[in-house]
């Protein structure tokens, strides 16, 4: 498994437990609440 650095972004989402991050790549994450990150792009 790769290893990745994330930079979080902060959104108003955060409020709600919902996390979007970026990776050194610029590739875009989200994570909600207790499951694990999914790339969305």
């Amino acid at each position: 498994m790769p290893y990745y650095h994330y930079k979080n972004i902060w959104t108003p989402l955060q409020l709600l437990g919902i996390r979007m991050f970026r990776d050194e790549d610029g590739g875009l994450w989200i994570k909600m609440w207790q499951n694990p990150r999914k790339r969305i792009r």
